[in-house]
């Protein structure tokens, strides 16, 4: 029975990936470059998964001082995130999932400095039961600790909760802590193999959280 349902934050509730891809591209094509969007993808749902300022200087020969890069990112990122809108379906799967009963998590690599002020713009923190992130682990997706986390404060056991995800390295993250997974590709990771997920939607719009979980509802 389920009682619980996990999401993911980055590329499931808002599509930050695309803008920070295009951002970090940004950086790239200034110096003529293009950032490969495979190397990109696999990382997408960690930290520390793809090093951008080591991949242009490998492209431009030259080193690139991260302490610009970073600064010159922010400066693209910040012209770019303040009018993300949540993707379609979202604010319907939350509010549904307060309809049913269920608890509601949020687990996300990223750190609490970074999500929050998306949560303040959107008025998100209401419908969740319990928040963690990067900040509240030792290590973060695929590791499960995220999830186990999640579940644990939820009061349910992994196996009563389901997580949707973007991405494969959030998918695992749920799968090895004992939850059910639900794969939504987005943009920037529809073309990865999702075969792991135990369901996989193309979006969350016009889906009904409640047939979703029917499955795994005996």
């Amino acid at each position: 029975m389920i009682k619980a349902v996990v999401f993911d934050f980055d590329g499931t509730i808002l599509d930050t990936e695309t803008v920070t891809y295009e951002a970090m591209n940004g950086i790239f094509r200034e110096r003529g470059h293009e950032l490969p969007m495979d190397k990109w993808a696999g990382a997408i749902g960690t930290l520390h998964g793809f090093d951008a300022c080591a991949e242009l200087s490998a492209f431009t020969g030259e080193e690139i001082d991260r302490a610009w890069f970073d600064a010159r990112f922010g400066e693209l990122y910040a012209g770019m995130v303040h009018q993300v809108p949540l993707l379609p379906g979202i604010l319907d799967a939350l509010e549904e999932a307060k309809r049913l009963g269920l608890a509601v998590g949020l687990a996300t690599s990223s750190y609490r400095a970074w999500i929050e002020p998306h949560l303040d713009r959107l008025d998100l923190r209401r419908h969740f039961d319990a928040i963690h992130t990067a900040d509240d682990v030792e290590k973060v997706k695929p590791d499960p600790a995220l999830y186990r986390l999640a579940a644990r404060s939820l009061g349910v056991e992994p196996g009563e909760a389901v997580a949707i995800e973007d991405s494969l390295n959030g998918l695992r993250a749920a799968k090895a802590a004992g939850l059910y997974g639900i794969a939504v590709p987005n943009a920037m990771t529809a073309g990865l193999d999702f075969s792991e997920a135990d369901l996989v939607v193309p979006t969350l719009d016009g889906q009904k959280l409640e047939m979703l979980v029917a499955r795994w509802n005996g």
